[in-house]
């Protein structure tokens, strides 16, 4: 550990994903492709809903808030990540570290949250179709995302006003990739008590509610496929039930990992690749997990590609 000689820090140095130098110019491609393909694939779905009126539709424009918040969640981290792939040191000012705390807490709560709404509404889409224009009029749409948002928000303001209370007087090295919770907790020089039953509490909630919400979903989801009396329709629903299922089990799964323990059981080697799950791989599968697939999606894509090209070659004619 690299010790500090002042009584406060006032800056960080990231350890990163690794030290061995021969794998750090590979992960640096690596981890740029992945956000290339994370930034195109949710902006991408983005305009593609804003600009497609027959995508105008609640799922859609939940499906568009998901979109945003892995494209922010992946902003927020990665570009960061990759600076420490090409350079010796990769310093953080502790101010810079704060606000990357805060904005990494506002969108993974706000994915946990959104998550399962995005459940609750195929739920609502199967067990009641004829209800479902009233149920998830788009005045309901707005107030879930805005709890969404709201619970990400109070969230990220609880830990990083308990956060900025500690003195972190140890070191400034900090055996990570990212200005995250526990971390953070290892540094501090002060009682991590309060912060750590926060993130248990907090955690808990954020964590298991949505989990619970959207396992309650998709039994029921699943039940009213198993009365899908043809064979191919049947097969078609799980295919896709299943996918869904796989990417919700992959976040929380590593997010639970991470946080509904205590930090003197947080291993960090292991906590590494477990967040890379929930913060770099998932925001990047999401969009082909909930849109490549769809039908809608596609006729969308096509149609929307067909009126670029029309108006550019009528462009070039003029």
């Amino acid at each position: 550990m690299e010790e500090v000689n002042q009584s406060t820090v006032t800056e960080f140095i990231l350890d990163g994903l690794t030290d061995i130098p021969e794998l750090q110019l590979p992960l640096f491609f690596i981890f740029l492709g992945i956000y290339l393909v994370t930034v195109v694939g949710n902006l991408g779905m983005i305009i593609l809903i804003l600009f497609s009126s027959q995508l105008h539709t609640p799922m859609y424009y939940l499906l568009s808030s998901l979109s945003f918040i892995d494209y922010c969640q992946s902003t927020v981290i990665i570009p960061k990540m990759l600076i420490n792939f090409v350079t010796e040191r990769n310093v953080i000012a502790y101010s810079e570290c704060m606000a990357q705390f805060y904005f990494f807490c506002v969108f993974a709560v706000a994915e946990c949250h959104m998550l399962a709404v995005m459940a609750y509404d195929r739920y609502v889409a199967i067990s009641n179709p004829l209800l479902y224009n009233v149920t998830m009029s788009y005045q309901v749409c707005l107030w879930m995302v805005a709890g969404v948002y709201g619970m990400g928000f109070l969230s990220a303001t609880a830990y990083t006003i308990f956060m900025m209370r500690l003195l972190f007087c140890k070191s400034n090295l900090i055996r990570y990739y990212f200005c995250d919770f526990f971390p953070l907790l290892k540094l501090s020089c002060s009682s991590t008590f309060i912060n750590e039953v926060l993130v248990l509490s907090l955690g808990s909630f954020n964590i298991l509610v949505p989990a619970m919400t959207i396992l309650s979903s998709y039994i029921f989801i699943i039940v009213s496929i198993l009365n899908i009396h043809s064979t191919g329709g049947r097969r078609k629903a799980f295919s896709t039930c299943s996918s869904h299922i796989l990417a919700v089990a992959l976040f929380y799964g590593s997010t639970a990992f991470m946080y509904l323990q205590p930090s003197s059981v947080n291993y960090l080697g292991q906590s590494k690749l477990s967040s890379v799950l929930y913060t770099i791989v998932v925001p990047m599968l999401n969009p082909m997990i909930y849109s490549l697939r769809n039908k809608n999606v596609k006729f969308a894509l096509k149609k929307l590609i067909q009126k670029i090209s029309i108006h550019s070659t009528r462009n070039d004619f003029h």
